[in-house]
């Protein structure tokens, strides 16, 4: 009975259906194949057995696609990825309601992407059942990626992920034209090219029937694209094997094979590739019968059904170049079908570069809009074909929502933004830096605990004898690793050991790169990895620093030498492979190959194990397969050409842990000064994730049904933090500014004060809470939640201050610059003059290991912490305020999922009372008054107030933004300077 049952439940779960009652169909399986009656009791303990493989893996895959859907009937007015769908989807299945724990335990939310959308002016097309219908493409390349060793939850959140972008173009047999235009955000190397592979192949399935695919601007990523389009995709029998003869994954059988072959059977779409691995759009390169589509009905148009489902697929991999561009337009110009009647496809990879108009609209005449070269064709394509979607994918968007909305053939992503969820296993920004700021007082920093320590090494030679010894010890961490690799290889660890690569990137010049190249292949020579000296110098690496680095960061199941004994002999294996060939360096720019004696740069021809020498060729787009050591110094005022430049983000499964960036702490710029580069990548981060929180914070509906934002507003919350650096080449940003920001029971930090100065600021500031101060006159204890999920203690003094007085006291700060108070000040005041926000708990945490200090002349000693001021000259403020004690505030403005505050934080919670944490930090003008609070007593210049406050939950429940026209009819443009 027992392989039958699981057998049983396992086939109710293997379908795209909607959730519907499971028990009488499992039983009456059952009872057909003579088994004895069960209970539903007996499908739910099958359902949440760890030990039965294949009823989890069906049940998790449902549950997810369930949890995710957007456009079935059956959802009602839930919302995907939300307790409220998860309880409707067990009650439809007929789960009792005392068993949906088990199954909560048993199969968590997954989460979700972040969609911000317009409203769309039609119905649900993209339903399920549509999709079951037509999915060819789209179950093939789910087939590939299974075989690449991806995960059925991985797959089944990129089927998801999909289905959301998909379901959000119009629909391809729709009567009238719609163009829809969104823009999708993922991290820099993180799979967005699986996502839009995903999305061309769900569309194809969908009727759409040319594929025009923008990649970056150099040939190297277009071929790059094409070849993975191909392999993944489009498959053996749409592809000319002539193209793929000297490629190792063709000759060993590793490209796509259809189950059917498209191009014998007129229920599935063959692909017609315009373009090829080595060949970039050329006009009617196989003629104008390449572009004539197939009818089955000429007296209907081609988006109807009838014709559209037997017709076959145009696919172009297009680099943005405007002379190949301008082909393209002319070319689709020229075909026999009518324009209007194509459904088409644009992908923009890598949006943000090139495809944006960077013309200056002071500049335009008569009201007639001026474009860029290659703005101008795209806006060709988008006029031309009135069928056609564009998507836009970039890891940095900030230019693409800068862009004009109101510029109806321009890029700007009216319709939708879709913020993608991190991947399981990747290594981004956040990785190599600590974002939680201090660890706390005498907490010393190591591997194990903060990820600079772990994965980052500083250059700050002042000499080029300093700088040469800096460079070989990034060769030496290159060797070294490599040899692991070696070694995890051959005691059978399951990871990606194909390619070892190491990325330098001093300068975009390519004059610069040639002796760059030199440099570190004399460098390499004198290296000695064979001799003693070498020898001695990678264990001593090996001591200080991979055993150690491995020992706490290396994944589970990840093995590591016990000693170095155990790696010389793959020393010598390494240095073989990185110097097999010409050389063993790469110099990848926009110089013709033939200008540098070297092996040609392919990853998919043979194994890479090669120091790559290059700039903006290696810096947009383009994957550097098994990047496992950087060296970077190089400056840019951007932020999101900076991003761009994070080549050692990605997925390094089975050597995360033997990552190293050596990067530039003191890089020279204008005017004689110097540039922390990983200051800078640490800020950029910071602003890239409050921009993802921001649209997290926001997605979805308000209590009216209605988007609470639209892609129109999301300009305002894009934020600088240097002043330097700003979020993309920017004259004039959006038409609105942001004027209010509400999220009750939720707690903000207000760490963005300017530069300390003279401490006239931080004076002020302490004045002005004195009389709050005064009304703390209560002891007690209060609880957080600690990173492990653990509930802690901490003590604080506090008191009820009523919310007017509070308000104004907030409001007389000083705040940075760069930094907006209003949309915060203008919420606080709403909440009080409509009566949800009467008073505020304010809470002083009180330390335990350290005594409390006189500041000026106020009568009672207060405690002092640390927190660290960020460099004027990279960002301003402090690096925050009490992160986890923000819980029992939250607790106490009644956040309903926050109720770990406490007993005391529990019997302060009133419907109207809002929270405070508030927090005296360190701020002397020079080292020497560092010591001054052991003293007993400091001055108030030398101390920053610093708050967090969460405003009661019912002064708004759900999230709330608000915009106010700033310049009516000014469009948003990239500046081109």
């Amino acid at each position: 009975m027992t392989e039958a049952l699981i057998g049983a439940v396992a086939r109710e779960f293997t379908t795209l259906l909607p959730p519907a009652k499971i028990f009488g169909s499992i039983s009456g399986r059952l009872a057909d194949e003579g088994y004895g009656p069960i209970d539903i009791a007996d499908i739910v303990a099958v359902m949440v057995d760890e030990r039965v493989g294949t009823v989890r893996s069906a049940v998790r895959s449902a549950l997810h696609l369930w949890d995710a859907e957007t456009s079935a009937e059956w959802t009602g007015a839930t919302q995907p990825n939300t307790d409220e769908r998860r309880t409707l989807i067990l009650t439809r299945l007929g789960i009792p309601v005392d068993a949906h724990r088990f199954i909560a335990e048993a199969y968590p939310h997954a989460g979700g992407e972040v969609v911000i959308a317009a409203p769309q002016p039609w119905e649900p097309w993209y339903t399920p059942e549509r999709r079951v219908r037509r999915q060819f493409y789209w179950q093939a390349y789910r087939h590939v990626l299974r075989s690449k060793g991806w995960s059925d939850d991985t797959v089944d959140a990129l089927d998801a992920a999909t289905t959301h972008v998909v379901e959000r173009l119009a629909d391809p047999t729709r009567d009238e034209p719609y163009q829809s235009k969104g823009l999708v955000v993922g991290y820099v190397q993180s799979g967005k090219t699986a996502n839009f592979t995903g999305v061309v192949a769900k569309a194809v399935d969908a009727g759409y029937r040319l594929i025009i695919v923008l990649t970056g601007t150099i040939e190297l990523l277009r071929g790059q694209t094409q070849r993975r389009l191909d392999a993944e995709l489009v498959g053996v029998q749409n592809i000319d094997a002539a193209e793929y003869e000297n490629d190792g994954d063709w000759l060993d059988g590793k490209f796509l094979v259809h189950a059917v072959d498209p191009n014998h059977t007129n229920d599935i779409p063959a692909i017609r590739r315009l373009t090829g691995v080595t060949d970039d759009y050329k006009a009617l390169a196989k003629g104008i019968g390449a572009l004539h589509y197939e009818y089955a009905d000429h007296s209907k148009p081609l988006f109807d059904p009838v014709n559209l489902y037997a017709s076959n697929t145009r696919l172009a991999v297009v680099k943005k170049n405007s002379t190949v561009l301008k082909k393209l337009v002319a070319d689709v110009q020229k075909i026999p079908t009518g324009l209007d009647q194509i459904p088409v496809l644009i992908i923009d990879d890598e949006a943000d570069q090139a495809s944006v108009n960077t013309q200056n609209p002071k500049s335009f005449a008569d009201g007639r809009v001026e474009r860029t070269a290659i703005n101008e064709q795209i806006s060709k394509l988008l006029g031309l074909m009135t069928r056609s979607q564009y998507i836009g994918y970039t890891a940095t968007p900030f230019a693409n929502v800068f862009v004009d909305p109101d510029d109806s053939v321009n890029i700007f992503p009216t319709d939708f933004i879709i913020s993608l969820q991190r991947p399981a296993d990747y290594m981004g920004g956040p990785d190599f830096h600590d974002r939680e700021g201090d660890l706390g007082a005498g907490v010393e920093r190591t591997a194990a605990n903060s990820n600079e320590m772990a994965f980052v090494r500083s250059l700050v030679a002042q000499s080029d004898e300093e700088r040469d010894a800096e460079r070989l010890a990034a060769l030496d961490a290159f060797v070294l690793a490599g040899a692991i690799k070696l070694f995890r290889l051959d005691n059978g660890v399951s990871g990606d050991f194909r390619h070892h690569t190491m990325l330098v990137h001093e300068s975009v010049k390519t004059a610069e790169h040639k002796a760059l190249a030199e440099d570190f292949a004399q460098l390499w020579n004198r290296a000695c990895y064979s001799q003693p000296s070498g020898l001695d110098r990678l264990q001593e690496l090996w001591d200080s620093d991979f055993r150690v680095v491995s020992y706490h960061r290396a994944a589970e199941g990840v093995v590591s030498p016990s000693s170095f004994a155990e790696l010389a002999s793959y020393v010598g294996q390494a240095c073989d492979r990185i110097c097999e060939g010409v050389s063993p360096i790469i110099v990848v720019n926009g110089e013709s190959e033939k200008d540098y004696v070297q092996e040609p740069l392919n990853f998919q021809e043979h194994p890479v194990w090669k120091i790559l020498v290059g700039g903006t060729k290696l810096s947009r787009g383009f994957t550097v397969e098994g990047l496992t050591t950087t060296y970077y110094t190089r400056r840019t005022a951007q932020a999101d050409t900076l991003m761009q430049m994070g080549r050692w983000f990605g997925f390094r499964p089975g050597y995360r842990d033997l990552v190293r960036l050596y990067i530039g702490r003191e890089v020279p710029g204008a005017g004689g000064k110097t540039f922390d580069m990983y200051k800078a990548f640490e800020a950029i981060v910071e602003d890239e994730e409050d921009f993802r929180d921001e649209l997290s914070r926001f997605h979805g509906l308000n209590a009216n049904g209605e988007p609470m934002v639209t892609p129109r507003d999301v300009p305002p919350m894009v934020f600088q933090r240097l002043p330097w650096l700003r979020p993309t080449a920017t004259n004039k940003m959006y038409n609105a500014e942001l004027s209010y920001r509400s999220a009750g029971g939720q707690s903000f930090s207000f760490t963005m004060q300017g530069p300390r100065g003279n401490g006239d600021a931080n004076l002020k500031h302490f004045d002005a809470m004195r009389p709050i101060l005064d009304q703390l006159t209560s002891e007690g204890e209060f609880r957080f939640l600690d990173k492990d999920g653990t509930s802690r203690t901490f003590d604080a003094r506090y008191g009820i201050v009523s919310a007017p007085a509070l308000f104004d006291v907030v409001t007389s700060f000083v705040w940075d610059a760069n930094w907006d108070f209003t949309p915060h000040r203008e919420a606080f005041a709403e909440a009080i003059e409509q009566g949800t926000a009467s008073d505020v708990a304010v809470l002083l945490p009180m330390p335990k290991k350290r005594s409390p200090v006189v500041i000026g002349g106020y009568p009672t000693a207060l405690p002092i912490v640390n927190r660290k001021r960020q460099e004027t000259s990279y960002r301003t403020g402090f690096t925050g305020t009490a992160v986890r004690e923000r819980d029992a505030i939250e607790h106490i403005a009644g956040n309903p999922d926050k109720r770990v505050g406490g007993a005391l934080a529990e019997q302060l919670r009133t419907p109207t009372r809002a929270g405070m944490i508030l927090l005296f930090a360190s701020d002397p003008k020079s080292p020497r008054h560092l010591r001054d609070p052991e003293r007993g007593k400091v001055d108030p210049r030398d101390v920053a107030t610093l708050f967090s406050y969460a405003l009661p939950y019912a002064a708004c429940p759900q999230p709330r933004i608000g915009f106010r026209v700033h310049a009516a009819d000014a469009g948003a443009i990239v500046d081109a300077q």
